[in-house]
């Protein structure tokens, strides 16, 4: 997993904790504070002191530390340097997220980027959206961002949920456009305020992969075990919990912090116990299809002329951190099934990057060093010559890739191919069976019918009933699940058989 969040999921597993500690110095807390242990440090600096007591109470528990610049702009100069100190002592493993709230563009922008990311050192920054695209790129170019999304203010509604023409509101349509934004390197997170759960539930529906940080716990009147029950995702991650005065003005906040934290873990708990579900790298390939606009709902007519209501479009894994995702999946589907093979064939021209991203993935994640071979469409007659490309394949086994059987026509051409070269097919491994019948004239799909016809296995990342379970389990799209319920009962194989 790459980008800022990432980093954020790694230190979560680590210290099993959501809770994202406010580092909020009001200037009513700075004079408490004077008063308490009688300094005579200027506000500036006894803010720093203030905060630095807070990390040191709470970092076992902190997944985040989040200081809000205006509380230190407030004390000018010295305040600027106070906060940039701040973020400098935090913990190195602990990320930072600099609630700023900027939005602008151009030149602007990029200087503020700087400024955050550069000059304070943080990791991530909270954004205005307003202005669209051009306000949020620079920032997730340099790290990460949370995009003001449905906040906890009681006038937000004045802007936030306009109803648009096509019926959304204002701010669900900044959550869809936020899981594109994330595209660019898994960088970019939502802002929904803890005090409004519906709203959390909804933004949590539009932008199911997305981290949202919630604001409002404690002295804004959200409800804890409310908010995280609707905004954690299925996995019980994707929600980080931002709380300040709840704990900076408790008694303990030591023993403040973590009572937070264990309320939260208990409705994770509750959101994780579901029975069995699906194993994690097809789950997580599900996800992936879905955050790349692969894997679509609705009404798809197909060209055996059948009405599908989802369509599967392998060629939008198009991004450097999808087709590496998309390849340890591949590799772990390989891995699980035990299939003996020595070398890897990617037919031309989607099967290429393919074998490609299957063989890197193998020998990263698996030690396992998989040479990779490929054709051409038509054969070179000069220099190396031939139809094949890369490792030599006679007297090898091969293990065909692709994304989906439909037919069959370019795996019988593989076989040919290869056949002609010498080589034997141990297998054959694709992203999604559809397991349906592959014509209204016979009870085989188009991959049992490969089987039957060549005599070859054919294993997949997921099928049709993985698809199914995955919409059942996580609760991903209830008219969804019904419809390929529905196309499964019609047009649905026996998997018995395959």
């Amino acid at each position: 997993m790459t980008g800022f969040f990432g980093g954020l999921e790694e230190r979560v597993r680590e210290i099993n904790s959501l809770i994202c500690v406010g580092l909020d110095p009001h200037s009513s807390d700075v004079a408490s504070y004077r008063e308490k242990t009688q300094s005579q440090l200027s506000d500036a600096k006894l803010a720093l002191e203030l905060c630095l007591n807070l990390v040191n109470a709470t970092k076992h528990v902190a997944c985040a530390f989040k200081p809000n610049a205006a509380f230190f702009e407030a004390f000018g100069a010295e305040g600027v340097e106070a906060l940039k100190d701040l973020i400098g002592m935090i913990p190195d493993e602990i990320p930072v997220v600099l609630d700023v709230k900027r939005g602008d563009i151009s030149t602007t922008a990029d200087a503020y980027a700087t400024a955050c990311f550069d000059y304070y050192k943080a990791q991530c920054v909270t954004l205005h959206p307003y202005m669209g695209s051009d306000s949020i790129l620079p920032f997730i170019e340099k790290g990460g961002a949370f995009i003001l999304c449905k906040t906890s203010n009681p006038s937000s509604n004045e802007l936030e949920t306009l109803r648009l023409a096509d019926g959304s509101l204002l701010y669900e349509k900044v959550a869809t456009l936020s899981s594109e934004w994330n595209k660019q390197g898994n960088n970019v997170g939502l802002v929904v305020g803890a005090t409004d759960a519906h709203a959390l539930k909804v933004a949590r529906k539009a932008a199911p992969n997305l981290w949202i940080l919630a604001p409002g716990v404690g002295f804004q009147g959200g409800n804890l075990e409310e908010s995280a029950a609707a905004g954690l995702r299925e996995d019980g991650m994707g929600l980080l919990i931002p709380i300040s005065r709840g704990i900076s003005r408790a008694s303990d906040p030591k023993a403040a912090a973590e009572e937070f934290r264990d309320k939260v873990n208990a409705v994770r708990g509750m959101k994780t116990d579901t029975g069995p579900s699906l194993p994690e790298h097809q789950k997580g390939f599900f996800e992936l299809a879905l955050g790349c606009g692969v894997l679509k709902f609705g009404s798809f007519t197909l060209k055996s002329g059948r009405c599908s209501p989802y369509f599967f479009n392998a060629g939008l894994f198009n991004s450097g951190s999808a087709i590496a995702r998309l390849g340890e999946y591949y590799a772990d589907t390989i891995m699980e099934s035990g299939l003996k093979f020595d070398v890897l064939f990617g037919p031309a021209y989607k099967g290429i990057p393919l074998a490609t991203a299957i063989a890197v993935a193998l020998f990263t994640k698996y030690g396992k060093d998989v040479p990779v071979a490929y054709n051409r469409k038509e054969a070179k007659d000069h220099g190396e010559g031939g139809l094949l490309v890369g490792a030599p394949v006679k007297g090898t086994r091969v293990l065909i890739v692709d994304d989906v059987i439909t037919a069959g026509t370019a795996i019988r051409e593989s076989l040919d191919i290869l056949s002609e070269e010498g080589a034997s097919v141990a297998g054959v491994v694709i992203a999604l069976d559809r397991q349906e019948r592959a014509s209204d004239t016979t009870d085989l799909s188009a991959i049992q019918g490969v089987k039957k016809e060549f005599d070859v296995d054919v294993i997949s990342i997921v099928g049709l009933a993985e698809l199914l379970k995955f919409l059942q389990t996580y609760s991903i799209d209830e008219n969804a699940a019904a419809s390929v319920q529905a196309y499964r009962d019609r047009y649905g194989v026996n998997t018995e058989s395959s």
